[in-house]
């Protein structure tokens, strides 16, 4: 056996059993999509045809539902066991920031913590013993290190992306729904109406946001309240801004027509700052791609040609 792999190169090996999986996954996927149609079809006849066998009963729903969710659930619950509480209410609440308000999705990202985890020591015994596409020294190193950091980073680093991009659209919409706000509340309509205004005119996370605000409030909730739970959901400065505005503006009785367009221009200004910001960033970040894509090429095309000539010369 160590012969035959002794003959075969290292990354035709890795090659071959790359296709060896993935034939095998492609198999296995295509007879499970046949037999869930297969279960579609029978669960329109589920109204005529009477099921007494419970067992039949549950092999009619989808195999995520009887296999992979019971084990992703399983490995969510073990996970919130080995990690202490206080990471688990930092995870659901960065859930909650990235609009996932489902608790499944707590488990299902605990769940993918502790795949991680198992994964780097197969993968740092995978490196070191099997020597993937012939790399050897610093090589090797490198590629055990960005396995165990793919591991171990993976995940949070997806939520957290997820987080930073609803909290972009925040304050990319704030600015609108608060003009929206303004030209509402002046035109006559109270603070829920105007709020109506822009759940139905400008749907967005930030709509979403303000629906659940009109909902507390109507099932009985203060508007502070409701507010400071929208600030922790969001938690952005211009949103935190906002709400300290509308909470002293409800605590002194100022004129909330007068407190929104004061906002209205400050969000505006901080969102023109901001694109100016990122403007005067950009040619920083293409310096990078520049010096090590662009400018060899433009070496070799242009010098190339020359330096052929001195050669041929010499």
């Amino acid at each position: 056996m160590s012969s035959l792999f002794n003959l075969i190169p290292a990354p035709l090996f890795v090659i071959m059993a790359c296709a060896a999986v993935g034939f095998t996954v492609f198999i296995v996927l295509n007879q499970l999509q046949e037999r869930s149609a297969a279960r579609s079809s029978l669960r329109q006849f589920e109204d005529d045809v009477v099921t007494t066998d419970e067992r039949e009963k549950q092999l009619l729903a989808p195999v995520h539902q009887r296999v992979i969710a019971p084990v992703l659930s399983g490995a969510g619950q073990l996970g919130s066991r080995l990690n202490p509480p206080q990471y688990i209410e930092q995870v659901r609440l960065k859930h909650v920031q990235a609009g996932i308000s489902s608790s499944e999705k707590v488990e299902r990202f605990l769940a993918l913590r502790l795949a991680g985890f198992i994964f780097i020591p197969f993968w740092l015994f995978f490196v070191f013993v099997f020597s993937p596409f012939g790399v050897g020294g610093m090589l090797k190193l490198a590629l055990a290190a960005l396995g165990a950091v793919l591991g171990f980073f993976a995940p949070t680093v997806t939520l957290d992306r997820k987080v930073e991009a609803r909290q972009q659209a925040v304050q990319r919409s704030l600015p609108d729904i608060l003009d929206l706000l303004v030209i509402s509340v002046e035109a006559g309509l109270g603070f829920e109406q105007a709020v109506d205004k822009v759940i139905v005119n400008m749907p967005g996370p930030l709509s979403d946001e303000f629906a659940r605000v009109l909902g507390e409030t109507r099932a009985g909730s203060a508007r502070s309240d409701a507010l400071r739970g929208m600030q922790e959901r969001v938690d952005t400065p211009e949103v935190r801004s906002f709400v300290l505005a509308m909470i002293q503006a409800d605590t002194f009785g100022v004129s909330i027509g007068r407190v929104l367009r004061a906002q209205a221009d400050e969000m505006r200004v901080k969102r023109r700052q901001l694109a100016q910001e990122k403007a005067q960033k950009a040619p920083v970040k293409m310096l990078i791609p520049m010096v090590f894509c662009i400018f060899p090429s433009l070496f070799v095309v242009i010098l190339g040609p020359a330096a052929l000539n001195i050669a041929e010369s010499l």
